[in-house]
């Protein structure tokens, strides 16, 4: 059967939307040496926003990085936009990347782990001769500036398409620049919560990477509604995220937070959260289980004072924060509630337990 071809109308309709969407993503391509680069990004005048992720590249990373420059290999383009009245440059795509040129120009690091300029191992910029640092100062990049007509939200869908495409970022980082919002900046703020990061302890890698806004949204959003979890986490995560970005009661939900994480504080052994010998690693599904678990405890007893605690230990405790558990709308439902039940006092004289 053909296929029925598109009316005049319809074919008129697209090249008009298509011209009017795109006009915002409009860009203008520039080159700008190291030097200039480097200049305007200690004067602000290019500068990374705030939901960019951590500078994390490790040394080997910024190593190799600065021997492509040296080699002239090709580096794909920085992407950037227009913002505020003084024309500053907000890096959309790059900022490990130019940071990294910052720090070498500064002296900030030694090269290591060169495989072709093995002779650059060891030193710094400082160490070359002059004109090894002019003509490495001269080099240049190309930068794809988009029109000044994008918006917040338009440069945050940009950071989006990008990193969802390349997979280079986790899904906390992108949500930083997809998901931009009075919510999101309200998960960050609890995130940085000195309890919070005591009772819950990360390796700093991991933290790095946005680990602490990971959980912080995860538990906000199963503990209100843990009972409509389906299967895929990060989707039920964006969708509660972009509804809760329309409105919330902050002071309702930073006073549960708080009183989520002060209860553990008081009556959970360190190393709180995390696994006992294994200090520094709390895994996604004990917090769940944990936050997710007290906060429910004390909507139905806010002056509970449990007295046992043998159940972390117990057989059911360890099935139920298995991580294979993780992404089950039943176990995620039956794990919380284990921990409430737990504080409680209900059915702990069923539990069973493993002598290591």
């Amino acid at each position: 059967m053909a296929r029925k071809r598109l009316t005049e109308e319809q074919l008129n309709n697209i090249e008009s939307q298509i011209s009017i969407e795109s006009v915002p993503y409009i860009y203008d391509t520039k080159e700008y040496p190291v030097e200039v680069i480097v200049s305007k990004f200690n004067k602000d005048q290019i500068f990374v926003p705030h939901y960019q992720r951590n500078y994390v590249w490790k040394p080997v990373e910024k190593s190799r990085f600065i021997e492509s420059v040296f080699l002239g290999v090709p580096i794909m383009p920085f992407l950037v936009s227009v913002s505020g009245d003084e024309a500053e440059l907000e890096i959309i795509d790059g900022s490990q990347r130019i940071r990294t040129l910052n720090e070498y120009c500064s002296n900030g690091f030694k090269l290591s782990g060169l495989l072709k300029l093995t002779n650059l191992n060891g030193t710094k910029f400082e160490d070359l001769t002059e004109g090894r640092k002019n003509k490495f100062l001269l080099r240049d990049f190309r930068f794809h500036v988009v029109t000044d007509k994008a918006t917040q939200d338009v440069r945050a869908d940009i950071f989006n398409r990008i990193n969802t495409s390349s997979n280079k970022l986790s899904p906390s980082e992108i949500r930083k620049g997809a998901y931009q919002g009075e919510f999101y900046n309200f998960v960050l703020d609890c995130a940085k919560s000195e309890i919070f990061r005591k009772v819950c302890p990360i390796p700093e890698q991991k933290a790095n990477r946005g680990e602490y806004e990971e959980l912080a949204l995860r538990y906000f959003a199963y503990s209100k509604s843990y009972l409509n979890f389906k299967h895929d986490v990060a989707p039920f995560l964006d969708e509660y995220l972009k509804e809760q970005n329309k409105g919330f009661n902050k002071e309702a939900l930073r006073a549960d937070f708080d009183s989520m994480i002060h209860f553990v504080e008081t009556f959970f052994e360190p190393p709180y959260i995390a696994r006992k010998g294994r200090d520094k690693a709390t895994p996604r599904v004990r917090f769940e289980a944990i936050s997710v678990g007290v906060h429910l405890a004390l909507l139905q007893n806010p002056n509970i004072v449990p007295s046992n605690f043998d159940w972390l230990e117990s057989d059911e405790f360890k099935r139920h924060t298995t991580t294979d558990a993780s992404n089950n709308q039943g176990k995620l439902k039956e794990r919380v509630e284990f921990v409430r039940d737990c504080l409680l006092g209900l059915n702990l004289d069923s539990l069973n337990y493993t002598n290591e």
